[in-house]
């Protein structure tokens, strides 16, 4: 069976695509929403969802949540007398979804969706899909969260729709897409986010804010740090959700039978959370500007996670866009749902024949380089972009490099992921070394060319013209590897795209015609042609394919005119 998993930092959802539409699955409780949370007893019992979060703040409870921000880095949480990894406990947090499953199909899921935000790295991917593992279930696709709630979203009434914005603030993570629905196509033209910005920091905020406050005593100073911390995180969670509906709302705490209460406003709250509001706007400007879309022509905003719900956030949104948000898919549950339709079209479930899934490159991958400044000296360890961000998968890219050294006998190729200028400042994914024969530095040219696909593998291929000699190197997960039939497929699809633009026959037919009436014509004629000639060529070189398209409409339409009316 395969099931769509929403892991969220805050609360996760799991669901499966049944009789033709995705069905949302209760936990033991009943609630369809499971806190992402994990408790270890003094006996060494494991509590996990609710019930762990019930002991968060108890004395003899070790509870840890907010842990999916840890994913991908060796950061540790000691819970009894065991540490744990953030994929550790996201497998726990998988498990008991699974078993809710079973529970109510009879049936134990083996295959799952699972989706991650869409800023996620390489390496965060990596250890989602290996927490999947661990909880025995084989990970079948990695969605990001924006593109499952889009999906969600847009099989509520299947119809075609201008560009509309995803705007998802989760309790961990905030993540905005751009998406486009045309001819049963989901299109993702562009990704932005921010992995450290959520309703968490919200609370947090709170929290510090009515501290002093709350507790002028300093009561909460006697007990446990940990335990204090946790106690003002729940009690700013209930003020903040009470503020959603009402000016006002209690801030209180209960420390050893003794009530600490005081009230906060919902203009006191606003106040604290502007840094917060502000920290949204760039993430959404950032991904208009590489959709090339203005906010003026997009169809909708529609509301995913349950950050979503703060009046003040809504109100934030409404002034940058300058009109109501959607809220009509429910912002908790969009994602796990999603998840599930992507679960349906993978088993090729009749009901979802027509629809199909673009998605973007969500961060730039480039090489390591080095440069000359102008007083002749090599600054080393600079990113080279090979593939920006926002670039639509599957894509192949090539960038051209040279020897910097006299007699250079090798280049290492390091590839990164990331938006830094210096490479330390992005993710490492590999290194592939090159031998070169030595020759004048500048003298040999090696040419890299990356293919990316939605999966997440990268293929990177080196090219050394004065020589032939050809090498390659696969990124990808260890799980994908074993899939050795999938894996030559995807290959296989990547081969299809690894030549140049202008390589094609239609972009050399088109060159072909405009050198053909550059030749025939004069004056102003052939120095227009010649100048869209030369922007088609930049197109061309820069491989970018709505550029390409564009720079090849212009001309063709320029000739058409032409020879339809030649000047005399």
């Amino acid at each position: 069976m395969l099931i769509g998993i929403d892991l969220g930092t805050t609360n996760s959802a799991v669901a499966l695509w049944n009789n033709g539409a995705a069905q949302l699955v209760p936990n033991a409780l009943g609630a369809l929403l499971t806190p992402s949370a994990v408790s270890i007893l003094p006996d060494g019992t494991t509590l996990v969802g609710a019930a762990a979060l019930e002991r968060m703040a108890a004395k003899d409870g070790a509870t840890a949540t907010s842990f999916k921000r840890f994913m991908g880095t060796d950061r540790k949480v000691r819970l009894g007398r065991k540490d744990f990894s953030a994929e550790d406990l996201s497998a726990l947090v998988l498990m008991a979804l699974r078993d809710d499953v079973t529970a109510l199909t009879g049936e134990r899921p083996t295959e799952a969706v699972i989706t991650v935000p869409a800023y996620f790295n390489d390496r965060q991917r990596k250890a989602t899909r290996r927490a999947g593992e661990l909880a025995g279930l084989t990970v079948r696709r990695l969605i990001n969260e924006p593109t499952a709630a889009a999906l969600a979203f847009g099989l509520q009434d299947k119809a075609e729709r201008e560009p509309f914005l995803v705007f998802d603030l989760g309790g961990g993570t905030f993540d905005v897409s751009i998406v486009e629905m045309f001819e049963g196509i989901v299109e993702v033209r562009a990704s932005a986010g921010d992995n450290r910005l959520g309703g968490d920091d919200f609370n947090t905020a709170l929290a510090s804010a009515i501290k002093g406050r709350l507790d002028p005593g300093g009561k909460l100073a006697t007990i446990d740090p940990a335990r204090a911390q946790a106690l003002l995180l729940q009690a700013a969670e209930r003020a903040r959700r009470a503020l959603s509906d009402a000016a006002e709302g209690e801030f209180t705490v209960t420390v050893d039978g003794e009530r600490l209460t005081t009230t906060v406003s919902t203009s006191e709250f606003e106040a604290q959370a502007e840094g917060l509001i502000r920290r949204l706007r760039d993430p959404v400007v950032r991904a208009l500007r590489d959709s090339q879309i203005d906010a003026a022509s997009l169809s909708e905003i529609v509301l995913v996670g349950g950050g979503t719900r703060m009046p003040v956030v809504r109100k934030a949104i409404t002034r940058l866009f300058g009109r109501f948000p959607n809220s009509q898919v429910h912002p908790d549950h969009a994602v796990a749902m999603g998840a599930a339709i992507q679960g349906g079209l993978i088993a090729r479930d009749g009901g979802l024949e027509e629809i199909r899934i673009t998605d973007v490159c969500p961060f730039t991958l480039g090489i390591e380089t080095a440069e000359r400044t102008s007083r002749g000296q090599v600054q080393q360890g600079l990113f080279s972009p090979i593939i920006d961000r926002n670039t639509p998968v599957p894509v192949s890219r090539m960038g051209i490099y040279s020897t910097m050294a006299e007699n250079q006998k090798q280049i290492e190729v390091s590839i990164y992921q990331g938006e830094a200028r210096e490479v330390s400042g992005n993710v490492k994914l590999g290194t592939l070394k090159v031998p070169v024969p030595p020759r004048a530095e500048g003298e040999v040219n090696i040419e890299v060319r990356f293919s990316y696909d939605s999966s997440g593998l990268l293929e990177v291929d080196v090219e050394v013209p004065l020589t032939g000699a050809k090498h390659n190197l696969m990124i990808i997960d260890e799980e994908d590897r074993k899939a050795a039939r999938d894996l030559d497929a995807r290959r296989k699809a990547l081969s299809a795209l690894k030549h140049h633009p202008r390589e094609e026959a239609a972009n050399q037919a088109l060159l072909a015609r405009a050198e053909r009436c550059f030749e025939e014509f004069l004056g102003d004629a052939r120095a227009i042609i010649g100048d869209r000639t030369l922007a088609f060529t930049a197109a061309l070189d820069s491989q970018d394919p709505r550029r390409i398209a564009d720079a090849a409409a212009t001309l063709a339409e320029l000739l058409d005119m032409l020879e339809a009316n030649p000047p005399l």
